[in-house]
């Protein structure tokens, strides 16, 4: 949602969001001509791509972190993150798991994540590369699999790659309810609305499912893992928070895909604006953190 880098997915159809009319035109703005790479929508090979992991890091890992904490992972532990990105999740693994065990961090592009004792960094494309089977106490993925078409396959994969006993934790946005709570007016509430669902739109089209994160408990009960644990994690958005920061960045990042849903680049100046006054407030979307464990064994 995020950071993440797995593979690069095929192009989909998008969605059902659309963009309304540029608020306060009289008539629709036209889209302005911008052909975006159809692939993965947060490229590490970017400019962009520090302040992504910044901003998702700061955001989301005092969620991801007191979660792992909570599986008692510690030394002698052997670990594993998929699309590792930024690699702070994994570096603090690191320095878990010492002395005596080790986490491998993987990601298509891994040049953001620096060495750490007891972690290994890899390029790996976890669509097609193999996995030793039956291997990790620990495998977890944050915000990578709603962006792979693949997604339910890649799953089945990191399940087989869990030792008997060992836990997997998948941290996946929903953001099908996220709306402003406190806007200047009713044109910026319907603009940020309008953002919103021109991102969807976008990580649609990349073949993501930016709702996905409502349906990984199921998914991972039906890859066969029990005792599921579901903690959703939903916060308001200001302009001084990680999260709302990554939504102003993002109208850089994906500036070009936004453009070619229909937005425009005023449009987008003026987002940036309502993203930074103090006065502004929405709520996030959800963030679903859940765990599972893999039948039989005996856990850690």
């Amino acid at each position: 949602m995020p950071q993440p880098t797995a593979a690069r997915p095929t192009p989909a159809q998008p969605g059902p969001e659309h963009v309304s009319p540029d608020p306060g035109s009289a008539r629709p703005a036209a889209p302005e001509q911008v052909r975006p790479d159809p692939g993965y929508a947060f490229d590490n090979a970017t400019p962009h791509s520090t302040e992504q992991h910044r901003c998702l890091a700061a955001a989301y890992d005092p969620v991801t972190l007191p979660r792992l904490a909570a599986t008692d992972v510690g030394p002698g532990w052997t670990c594993l993150e998929v699309g590792a990105g930024g690699g702070s999740v994994a570096r603090w693994l690191a320095g878990r798991v010492g002395p005596g065990g080790s986490v491998l961090a993987t990601d298509l592009d891994p040049r953001h994540i620096s060495p750490a004792p007891h972690l290994e960094v890899r390029a790996h494309d976890i669509v097609r590369d193999p996995l030793p089977e039956n291997h990790y106490d620990l495998v977890v993925a944050r915000l990578v699999l709603q962006h792979l078409p693949e997604r339910r396959a890649v799953l089945d994969r990191l399940v087989r790659a869990l030792r008997p006993g060992g836990v997997l934790q998948i941290d996946e946005f929903d953001t099908s309810y996220e709306p402003p709570l406190l806007a200047p007016d009713a044109e910026s509430e319907q603009l940020y609305t309008a953002f919103l669902a021109a991102k969807s739109a976008a990580l649609r089209a990349s073949g993501g499912d930016p709702h996905w994160g409502r349906r990984v408990p199921a998914a991972l009960r039906e890859a066969g893992l029990v005792a599921i644990d579901v903690r959703p994690y939903v916060e308001v958005r200001h302009a001084g928070s990680a999260s709302l920061q990554l939504q102003l960045h993002h109208t850089h990042h994906l500036r070009d895909r936004l453009l070619a849903q229909g937005m425009t680049s005023r449009q987008l100046d003026r987002i940036r604006e309502l993203m930074t006054d103090p006065g502004f407030r929405a709520a996030s979307s959800v963030l679903y953190s859940t765990q599972g464990r893999k039948p039989g064994g005996t856990p850690r």
